[in-house]
């Protein structure tokens, strides 16, 4: 792999002018397609396959003027008095003249008015799906809120909600990214290069994703997902491929061999981590959830834009500012061995390197005992789809939800849908009116709309009110038990259904394939490191790590998203349940970032080894040599995802935080200081494989040793002191 990312790198420095006039030319051809192709996300949740998708595709076949979208207008009137037909009369006529709006109930003839007599709600149907709503239908019905004579008027619901937007987020992550990277290189010209090289990938990738929303349906975070990741790996590749490049020139090496071996070592080191997170972001399909599915697939693409674009475009710009990516004082052209000098050794990377080896055990035991320790909210970790009491509190349909539940109880929020459908419109009416007896007499149901039925009165729709929120626990008891109580019903078939009982169908989907997917991350990275490092126990280290990472990051996330601790720090309005599907996209993203620190760093501690070294100074030495670029990585990816816990949605609040946090534990924690201990722990044993599997592994030269042999030029890096400071 090294000698053809060798040739890569030598042949797109020497064609710089066609490499990036290519590149140009694709933008500019995607982001003519996006223009011209792009259609509107969806804020929807689709489950194929369960009891609330199999009820909603009834209800769009056979009760087609229920399958729109459907909104919400709350009106309070002050305390001391109550409201009248004549007060709410004018919402309900601005209502109607809402685009695409085909009917408006009245809260006192629908009885939709609060015991008190304060509060109504005026329930809204769209004809079209939540999917379908413009920008401006939405914009025209959210503008009935406001106060109107004295009245409290609120929007929420379907129609309420608006695509999620990455705002300012992108640009202060990227800010952060610039500012790292001039303290790193030390030369505006190399941190302006990195920084435009990856932002031509994320432009790439993007406008390729939306592109495609003509044909295929998003959700409204697919594209923020996107661009979180392809600015993070975007920038970090093109920094580990800048910094070998610099660092060769020093050497003295002319500057297109330096940028053809930057892309053979470095380059093969970028390609397995883009690999390793492609294939796990990939594997998010098996899980079998389409939206599921488009994310993985949508993040995996622009993983791999990224990866080609620091292979490829990343030389050829290297070839345009020369020795440019030096700092001024280092152009001089004349050759640095001070890389593998005694003195360079006094840096803080061989200094903590020194730290973590000799104190292998106690650094191992409370590192290991810390983070099991911050894994323990876990525990206690709830799933759920979000609703609108987490959505900012500024945003209508968080003040809709609270001002649903200070009138009429925390339920009305997050009603259930009964279908009952059948061949036959006697036995359809009959299943009905047992449905709605049954229900009622199940604990925690505040209350059963009579049943309406289609023209054909084949199909039934029931309203039914819970006693408690959408995501408390005992909502989801409520669902079961309903759902257990409906099932002999004879003559018909019940159904339930719902923004709250999709919700749930949806976290107990994903809970049951978590643990097979997790099993299928870990099983992926151990075979992708034995293939790496030609050893049995690093892989198992590896993984052994990323479980460490991975549950400390759930930890810490539930006890802030979920528990409320130093939630108003990190912008978390109302705590509760986590979105369902941020544990496995946790692990499938924090995977694949993971195995890009563990290999940057022990590929240099297998280098040193197999060029000599003891173990321990190995080790230091593959520590103190990456220490600064994986620093400095990790600083940037930690900049860009906690730099999107500023956008309002709650789903892209938390898997930036966890992102953030995850990043954060397994760069410094985890690969910086566990690794090292253990590698230090393991001695020689770490490198030991067995015969058979010696012979059958292909060797992927990730670190360059078959380059060196194949170039027949001295390595400077050869040049390994085995003495330890």
């Amino acid at each position: 792999m090294a000698a053809l990312l060798y040739r890569l790198g030598r042949w797109s420095y020497r064609r710089r002018g066609l490499v990036l006039a290519a590149w140009l030319l694709l933008l500019v051809v995607l982001g003519g397609a996006a223009a011209a192709f792009s259609a509107p996300t969806t804020s929807e949740f689709r489950m194929p396959g369960t009891e609330s998708q199999r009820a909603t595709d009834v209800l769009k076949d056979h009760f087609p003027q229920a399958g729109g979208a459907t909104g919400t207008i709350v009106i309070a009137a002050p305390a001391d008095r109550r409201l009248q037909p004549s007060e709410v009369e004018p919402v309900i006529e601005q209502a109607k003249t809402v685009p695409g709006v085909s009917a408006v109930t009245d809260p006192f003839t629908a009885r939709s008015v609060s015991p008190d007599g304060r509060y109504a709600l005026v329930q809204v149907q769209f004809a079209a799906p939540a999917a379908d709503l413009s920008d401006a239908q939405r914009t025209a019905f959210t503008r009935i809120s406001g106060d109107t004579g004295g009245l409290r008027v609120e929007t929420g619901g379907e129609a309420a909600k608006g695509a999620s937007e990455a705002g300012a987020a992108e640009v202060i992550g990227v800010a952060v990214a610039a500012v790292v990277l001039i303290i790193t290189f030390g030369s505006l010209v190399a941190a302006g290069m990195t920084l435009v090289n990856a932002l031509v990938g994320v432009g790439a990738g993007m406008a390729g994703l939306f592109a495609l929303t003509g044909a295929v349906e998003l959700h409204n975070a697919t594209p923020v997902l996107a661009l979180m990741l392809g600015l993070a790996v975007g920038i970090d590749y093109s920094l580990f491929i800048t910094s070998r490049y610099r660092q060769l020139l020093l050497e003295g090496l002319d500057a297109r061999e330096a940028a053809g071996r930057a892309v053979g070592t470095a380059g093969s080191a970028v390609m397995f981590a883009g690999a390793t997170v492609v294939i796990a972001l990939a594997g998010l399909s098996v899980v079998g959830i389409p939206f599921l599915t488009a994310m993985g697939l949508a993040g995996a693409a622009t993983v791999a834009v990224a990866v080609v674009v620091a292979l490829t475009l990343l030389p050829a710009v290297l070839a345009f500012v020369g020795t440019r990516v030096l700092p001024r004082g280092r152009r001089s052209g004349s050759v640095d061995h001070s890389s593998g000098s005694p003195s360079a050794e006094s840096g803080i990377g061989y200094r903590w390197g020194r730290v973590v080896t000799r104190f292998r055990l106690p650094v191992l035991l409370v590192g290991v005992l810390a983070l099991g320790a911050l894994a323990l909210p876990v525990s206690g970790m709830r799933l759920a789809l979000p609703d609108a009491s987490t959505a900012a509190e500024n945003t209508h349909e968080h003040r809709a939800y609270d001002l649903v539940s200070e009138g009429f109880g925390p339920g009305y929020n997050g009603r259930l849908i009964a279908v009952v459908s059948g061949d036959d419109a006697g036995a359809t009416r009959a299943a009905a009116r047992k449905t709605v007896t049954l229900v009622r007499g199940v604990d925690g149901v505040d209350g059963v709309a009579a049943a309406q039925f289609n023209k054909a009165g084949t199909t039934a729709l029931i309203g039914i009110v819970p006693t408690t929120a959408p995501t408390d626990q005992t909502t989801e008891d409520t669902v079961h038990a309903i759902r257990d109580g409906v099932a002999d019903i004879s003559g018909a078939r019940v159904a339930l259904t719902g923004a709250t009982a999709v919700g749930i169908d949806i976290s107990e989907k994903l809970t049951d394939a978590l643990p097979v997917y997790l099993l299928l991350v870990v099983g992926l990275s151990i075979l992708l490191l034995m293939l790496v490092f030609r050893s049995v126990l690093v892989p198992l280290k590896a993984a052994a790590g990323f479980l460490l990472t991975v549950g400390a990051a759930f930890g810490i996330t539930t006890a802030v998203f979920q528990e409320g601790h130093l939630a108003g720090l990190a912008g978390v309005g109302t705590p509760g349940p986590l979105v369902n599907f941020l544990p496995i996209l946790l692990i499938g993203i924090l995977f694949g970032l993971a195995m890009d620190y563990e290999v940057f760093l022990v590929s240099k501690m297998r280098e040193d080894h197999v060029h000599g070294a003891t173990p321990r100074q190995a080790v230091i030495n593959g520590l103190g040599h990456n220490a600064r670029v994986v620093t400095a990585a990790a600083l940037i990816m930690i900049a860009v995802f906690a730099g999107f816990m500023l956008t309002p949605d709650p789903v892209i609040k938390s898997i930036g935080f966890s992102l953030a946090v995850g990043v954060f534990v397994d760069a410094f924690i985890v690969r910086m200081t566990l690794v090292p201990a253990a590698m230090s722990l393991l001695g020689r044993a770490a490198w030991w494989l067995p015969r058979p599997l010696e012979k059958a592994l292909p060797n992927f030269d990730i670190e360059g040793a078959e380059l060196d042999r194949s170039l027949e030029t001295p390595d400077p890096r050869q040049n390994v002191h085995t003495r330890v400071g």
